[in-house]
């Protein structure tokens, strides 16, 4: 097949400088070309290319291999990374992809971005990897100087602290722990009160009094990962949880809204209501009480589900009212992608969550905290062999240095205005197939309902465009915070074609 856009050639990435893309890299968005599509990647395709059906023979003969020793059930598409640039992901047939689902919403600024492959070979970033610490007992004489100028550099408001960790489902399950922690020792009296020796011993039973009768309260249709603890509060389908023992822990409803939203106000506002209710509800009688809630500020796998600033706010005060913690889960509306750093910056509340978890784009993981009370009263109570990667935490700080280098967090709010009023006009010219479009003013972090949703995505697949979804019948965008006006004109022709092929 013909590249998509007509003359369009992919340019041989052997042939790409990459010192001359460093340089146009460490610019602000001033490189300007007509037949440049990215400001970022000059090396760049300048639209998708489909040479062959997805999978093509050669990546077909890489999955027989892999088949043979790996799990190959869930493959989405076979890529060949040493190839992908930019906004784009490249098979190992030729094909490149404009890729607006982005590892799962995971890679921040651009494949192969040389600014990162500088922080990857410089002598830090050695050391970190050949000498991995054991952080809690070996920690490096610089670990503090790294996450001052890294991971904290970004913290959200009111939190000056950070538990490291490894991936998101650690995220949250450590910060479970952290509250379960916080809450004993509160009942308990504070920090200074011993153990008692009933409580020694009847933990190693499974039976330590008091801590067996708490829970974390999550909603419906969440996703907080699937680690042990994470997947009792995880809701968003079967598959994840079935055969797996699971806490007899709360949920109650997230606000179901209803689109557009200026059309549903009083319905909403009333959705919204009742689902404080039942937080309320579920805080006070449920017969295990709640340590701390945990919320998305977007239901990202559970289908895109939104709620207002107002909901969230409301959510806070109930849970100082009634001292419960609150976990807000930054995992994948983090670092960017909302047109602010955390998403949650769009609440306005009156006082910080207490703990703010994250992970994917930001290439590492764990959870901020400002309280020092989430410090458990002795060590080793919070603890594993790595707590965290320095290796990963030097790749988030060049993340965050390019990031603010470029303001890509204004350009991903600028696109998604963009992106979004040309989208409500494909809804108006086709009824139907970009059902109950959300995510306006959240950056690209938009989503919209496909009645035939998993047709739809192996289609783009076809057009040039690899897309994700979520829930039972989201088309979810989760572009990179390098996406520009340029590539979401090329997004809008690839879904016109694809409804309307």
């Amino acid at each position: 097949m013909a590249a998509l856009r007509h003359g369009a050639a992919l340019r041989p990435l052997s042939a790409i400088s990459r010192p001359a893309i460093s340089r146009t890299l460490t610019r602000q968005f001033t490189v300007s070309s007509a037949r440049m599509v990215s400001s970022f990647y000059p090396g760049e395709p300048e639209a998708p290319i489909v040479k062959t059906d997805i999978p093509g023979p050669a990546s077909k003969k890489y999955i027989s291999k892999l088949d043979k020793v790996f799990d190959t059930r869930s493959l989405n598409m076979l890529a060949d990374y040493t190839k992908s640039v930019g906004n784009y992901i490249i098979d190992p047939d030729g094909n490149a992809l404009l890729d607006v689902y982005a590892q799962i919403a995971s890679i921040p600024v651009g494949y192969n971005n040389p600014v990162l492959k500088k922080a990857a070979e410089s002598p830090e970033m050695v050391t970190a990897l050949i000498n991995r610490p054991a952080l809690g007992n070996f920690p490096s004489h610089d670990w503090a100087d790294i996450l001052e100028t890294g991971i904290l550099k970004v913290a959200p408001k009111g939190l000056n602290q950070v538990f490291t960790g490894m991936a998101g489902s650690d995220a949250n399950e450590t910060a479970f722990k952290a509250a379960f922690m916080w809450r004993r020792q509160r009942d308990r009296g504070g920090p200074n009160v011993e153990f008692t020796q009933e409580e020694l011993d009847s933990s190693m039973l499974n039976q330590t009094p008091g801590a067996s009768e708490l829970s974390i309260l999550s909603f419906k249709t969440a996703f907080h990962g699937r680690l042990f603890g994470t997947l009792s509060t995880t809701r968003s389908k079967p598959i994840h949880k079935l055969d797996i023992p699971a806490f007899d822990w709360p949920h109650a409803t997230f606000p179901q809204l209803k689109y557009p939203l200026e059309e549903h106000a009083e319905e909403n506002a009333k959705a919204e209501a009742d689902s404080l209710a039942e937080v309320e509800h579920l805080i006070l009688n449920y017969h295990i009480p709640p340590a701390a809630v945990i919320v998305e500020p977007i239901q990202s796998e559970g289908g895109d589900n939104h709620a207002s600033p107002a909901f969230f706010r409301g959510l806070r005060a109930l849970t100082k009212k009634h001292g419960v913690l609150l976990i807000v889960d930054e995992v994948q509306t983090g670092v960017g992608a909302t047109g602010k750093f955390w998403a949650h910056d769009h609440w306005d509340l009156p006082e910080p969550p207490d703990m703010v978890t994250f992970s994917k784009k930001a290439q590492t993981a764990g959870y901020y905290y400002g309280d020092p009370s989430l410090r458990p009263n002795k060590p080793y109570r919070q603890f594993n062999t790595w707590m965290g990667d320095p290796a990963r935490a030097l790749i988030f700080r060049a993340i965050i240095d390019e990031i603010q280098r470029h303001d890509l967090v204004a350009n991903t709010a600028k696109v998604g205005d963009y992106l979004f009023s040309k989208l409500e006009g494909l809804a108006k010219k086709y009824p139907g197939q970009f059902d109950n479009l959300r995510g306006k003013g959240q950056g690209t972090f938009i989503a919209f309902d496909n009645p035939k949703r998993d047709e739809f995505l192996k289609k783009a697949k076809k057009f040039g465009v690899n897309i994700g979804g979520s829930g039972e019948r989201a088309v979810r965008l989760r572009p990179m915070l390098i996406f520009e006006k340029s590539h979401a004109d090329i997004l809008l022709a690839a879904l016109e074609k694809i409804v309307s092929s």
